[in-house]
């Protein structure tokens, strides 16, 4: 796969690229990032992103001009024709897991990170979704970039090293994962459950899921209401 991320800020993914599973999958040529400053596609030379708002108001705005030169330079390069173009945005759609599933399946993901008091309106006919990672509002999409990449990359087959732990994952079926225990047994007089000390892999399956069930209804139970 690769994943184009187009900010004003490419400093932002710093560290974000090389750590992880993130840095593992591009050393491993699985996924390529590339970090692309949506200045160089200015022509002015204050390399100029942004304009004040028709019809006055505060903030500036990002403008339209600037991003259909950087789709289309990008897309000239794309040879798959499973691509997404994705903006960032609070107004988009809530990003979870199962639409990180649908979006392990492209081979070529466009994201833009918005800025300032936000986008020119016209922006929104030059992509294919609007994700928005939870209803608050950021500085600037790159932390909303870094989630949907970091989601998404740990999808696709090979990234993970055991890819059966992605299966019982939470969200992975709708449900919160169940409880989990390492050593000591006991930690201030709190012990480890006896079942999972039983070996009764039949019994502890059993235990997982009740578990799982019970711990979604408590936190998330809106997540089976949608199931």
């Amino acid at each position: 796969m690769i994943i184009d991320i187009l900010t004003l800020f490419p400093g932002a993914y710093l560290g974000f690229l090389d750590q992880s599973l993130i840095l593992r999958a591009q050393k491993n040529k699985i996924v390529k990032i590339n970090v692309i400053d949506l200045r160089k596609y200015t022509k002015d030379k204050h390399r100029t992103v942004d304009d004040r708002p028709y019809g006055g108001g505060p903030g500036m705005v990002m403008r339209v001009d600037i991003v259909d030169r950087a789709l289309k330079n990008l897309k000239s390069k794309v040879k798959s024709k499973k691509l997404k173009v994705i903006l960032l945005t609070p107004q988009g759609k809530t990003f979870h897991q199962k639409m990180a599933q649908r979006l392990s399946k492209f081979d070529h993901l466009i994201l833009i990170c918005g800025h300032f008091e936000g986008f020119d309106e016209r922006i929104r006919k030059l992509v294919d979704m609007e994700i928005s990672v939870g209803d608050f509002v950021l500085t600037g999409g790159e932390l909303a970039s870094q989630v949907v990449c970091d989601a998404v990359v740990r999808l696709i087959p090979g990234v993970v090293g055991k890819e059966e732990s992605l299966k019982e994952e939470s969200f992975s079926n709708s449900l919160l994962e169940y409880p989990q225990y390492t050593r000591p047994e006991i930690y201030q007089k709190m012990a480890v459950p006896k079942i999972l000390l039983s070996g009764n892999h039949a019994q502890i399956q059993k235990w997982r899921q009740k578990m799982s069930l019970s711990k979604t209804k408590k936190n998330r139970p809106d997540l089976l209401k949608n199931n």
